[in-house]
């Protein structure tokens, strides 16, 4: 079973930039409504996709350097990574479909 992948601040760089496989990061808070209805949806697609694409979750008040870095004003915010590059951006409670599509792209 996959585990879902927290990364911080201190491990972001290694974890997802390195990564060799496509990654997406759940960039969330504990006190966020929105980021609480796509969560369940963040750990089923990172069952589904184990091996394929990493999937990741990073809390925004815990981590504030890497947040800042790529410019997150609201959340829940995904980010899918390719070859260590931003490749897209989605902000809000999408359905599961919608993320699976921006996920498809990755590979």
């Amino acid at each position: 079973m996959a585990e879902l992948l927290h990364v911080s601040d201190a491990n972001f760089e290694d974890e997802i930039v390195k990564a060799e496989l496509p990654a997406m990061v759940d960039f969330w808070a504990e006190w966020c409504g929105p980021c609480k209805m796509v969560g369940p949806t963040v750990e089923a697609l990172a069952k589904e996709y184990e091996g394929k694409v990493k999937v990741a979750k990073m809390d925004v008040d815990e981590n504030r350097e890497t947040p800042a870095k790529f410019g997150i004003r609201s959340i829940p915010t995904l980010i899918f990574f390719k070859e260590g590059k931003v490749a897209n951006t989605v902000v809000g409670a999408l359905p599961k479909a919608e993320i699976e599509k921006e996920l498809k792209k990755l590979l």
